[in-house]
């Protein structure tokens, strides 16, 4: 599969612009590198201009349901998620 970013639901031009620039460039790309990951490289290029709605609107195309949907214990494992990425780097 080789969808585009903007295949996914949630994501438009805009994050699909900012993940070509971290090299996610489709679907698959964001699917092999996974949502935390691809969030902590967008919070290091761009910084506050990445908020965690961008983590959770990836995690939720990844899965092909709205961000509003996650629930709040899969929020709290992505954030967990990414603690446990920040501290082993």
């Amino acid at each position: 599969m080789t969808d585009t970013i903007e295949d996914l639901p949630n994501l438009g031009p805009y994050i699909a612009k900012r993940l070509a620039e971290i090299g996610v460039r489709s679907a698959d790309g964001l699917r092999a590198m996974g949502a935390v990951e691809a969030y902590a490289r967008l919070k290091f290029q761009f910084g506050r201009g990445v908020t965690l709605n961008a983590l959770w609107a990836m995690d939720a195309a990844l899965s092909g349901i709205d961000w509003r949907h996650l629930t709040d214990e899969r929020k709290h494992k992505l954030k967990m998620l990414l603690a446990a990425r920040s501290s082993s780097s």
